[in-house]
């Protein structure tokens, strides 16, 4: 088993997937775990509405990828307070974006489409997760010039 998980990382290298790929696809699942199960939890458990649900889902969720991306991923410092509230504004800003496409995404699946609620959902999340590492890498926790 040790010998296909060599094989699989090398295979991955090998078609130009770095570290920090490898690192955002794990963040990205444990945010998408996170999201997904509070859904579920407030959704189904608690009862809560559809729209609470996701909503409520999706910004818990947030704070958790801001931490992960941060620290994790991208590996960013921050050299002063202002730099740091910067950051975390423009990781709002494009995380308040994409929730608000995530929204849209799952009226449209489910409303819409008449899809399952739960496909519909992850649907949706399959299209925030591309879309948020290309707003974290070019614009929110780019290297300074």
């Amino acid at each position: 088993m040790k010998g296909l998980a060599n094989r699989v990382v090398e295979y991955i290298r090998g078609k130009g997937i770095g570290a920090e790929t490898i690192r955002y696809a794990t963040a990205g699942a444990l945010t998408t775990v996170i999201n997904y199960g509070l859904f579920e939890l407030l959704w189904n458990v608690i009862g809560l509405g559809l729209r609470i649900s996701n909503i409520a889902s999706i910004s818990i969720s947030i704070l958790f990828a801001y931490a992960a991306n941060k620290l994790v991923v991208f590996r960013k410092r921050s050299d002063t307070r202002f730099d740091l509230v910067l950051e975390f504004a423009k990781f709002i800003g494009s995380r308040l974006f994409t929730m608000a496409l995530e929204v849209v995404a799952v009226e449209v699946f489910v409303g819409v489409l008449g899809q399952n609620a739960r496909l519909g959902k992850l649907a949706a999340q399959a299209l925030v997760i591309v879309t948020n590492y290309l707003l974290s890498k070019m614009m929110v926790f780019r290297a300074k010039r």
